[in-house]
């Protein structure tokens, strides 16, 4: 695909993300509007190259190869025949289709796959093996099959080739796991939406196996997503199989993100967990993100925790009704979340990933939303509120 060749792309996300993926698409000059379900733009192959290695928050990236209008299946055959496949797939190569159908004339879904499928070999070519499944957007680990995704909505069809791969989401040193563990895509929104930045001392007092503070030092370190897995290599992406992959172009995305990098975080970043398992656990995870010099993990309660000097951000996913322990558990939990940032962080920043409003009242500090999303499944806003200097006699911010 010559790289003067527009691209029409789409970043997709998790609901609530859309603006923070838009965001850091402005920020590398790609001019991107935020739609349901991520955000889109115009590109050439650069801006699609970069996108996939550097964004946080999104969990794929993927190119429309056309659309059309059919409400018969000789429609569908004639227009999917039209379809450039060649600009994604080469002849032998294995291809997965995920089909939707919703309010079409056309509603067998395998009925339609059958029919893309033989316009992409009209086009193409033999292919390898191919694959028609349900809807999933959750595996980590890439496949060598192209995936194409066939939306019929309203009797007009929406084809898409994804760019990625595994999902944006899977950096590569997530491999050891602890109880509940956050995905890194949504524990960078939960640093991007609070406004934290790099810039202050970090705390995560209930780190699990350490993906809220790894995601910061990747944001301090100026290491993007991409470049954050084993041995600091780029991760693989279904492009890099598509006849027109430009890899000279390639190369120089890669170059250009790899110099950005900083030797250090330049800020504390402190990670405490009272279970010993997971400090082990984030302590592999960082070593494989190569920021694990980056970090102070220490195995230690809530109430021990040591924050660095001066003031700075707590940062943290705690555990939900709905996921464990019980209730009463739950409500101390957050107090005593509430007295520690009170006792040991006055003006500090708190930030939650929090699953229930009756549970943040219990930390007695004052909060806004800064987003709402899903995690697990479970409705999930991301609040952010300041300890003060002071507070009154019964433990609440003073007015």
């Amino acid at each position: 695909m010559p790289r003067s060749q527009p691209l029409s792309l789409f970043a997709v996300t998790a609901p609530g993300l859309e603006a923070l993926a838009a965001r850091e698409l402005n920020a590398l000059g790609i001019v991107a509007t935020p739609e349901d379900g991520g955000a889109v733009w115009q590109g050439t192959p650069e801006q699609l190259y970069a996108a996939n290695l550097r964004l946080r928050t999104a969990s794929r990236v993927i190119a429309r190869v056309g659309e059309f209008r059919a409400r018969t299946f000789f429609e569908l055959e004639r227009h999917a025949r039209t379809l450039p496949w060649q600009h994604f797939v080469t002849p032998g190569r294995a291809v997965r289709l995920r089909v939707t159908c919703r309010k079409s004339k056309l509603y067998h879904e395998g009925a339609v796959a059958e029919r893309m499928l033989a316009a992409i070999e009209h086009r193409v070519g033999a292919l390898g093996a191919t694959e028609a499944e349900k809807w999933s957007d959750d595996e980590e680990e890439g496949t060598d099959a192209q995936l194409f995704i066939v939306r019929f909505l309203h009797d007009r069809c929406t084809v898409s080739a994804d760019t990625s791969g595994a999902l944006l989401t899977y950096r590569g040193y997530r491999q050891a796991l602890a109880k509940a563990p956050l995905r890194e895509n949504l524990a960078a929104a939960v640093l991007l939406a609070s406004g934290w930045t790099g810039q202050a001392p970090l705390v995560d007092p209930m780190c699990g196996a350490g993906t809220i503070p790894i995601e910061a030092a990747l944001i301090a370190r100026r290491i993007v997503p991409g470049l954050a897995g084993p041995g600091g290599e780029p991760r693989r992406y279904a492009f890099r199989e598509w006849p027109g992959f430009d890899r000279a172009l390639w190369t120089g995305v890669v170059q250009r993100a790899a110099a950005e990098i900083l030797p250090a975080a330049g800020v504390p970043i402190h990670a405490s967990d009272r279970d010993a398992g997971a400090i082990e656990a984030a302590r592999g995870n960082a070593e494989r993100a190569g920021v694990l010099p980056d970090l102070q993990l220490a195995a230690r309660p809530l109430s021990a925790i040591e924050p660095p000097p001066g003031v700075g951000w707590l940062v943290s996913n705690p555990p939900y009704g709905v996921r464990v322990g019980e209730s009463e558990a739950l409500r101390n939990l957050y107090a005593a979340l509430g007295r520690v940032a009170r006792g040991k962080l006055p003006g500090w920043t708190v930030v939650l990933l929090s699953a229930e409003r009756s549970l943040e009242s219990q930390v007695k500090v004052r909060f806004t939303e800064a987003l709402r999303t899903r995690n697990g499944g479970i409705p999930v806003r991301v609040v952010v509120g300041q300890v003060p200097e002071t507070v009154s006699a019964s433990g609440r911010p003073r007015a």
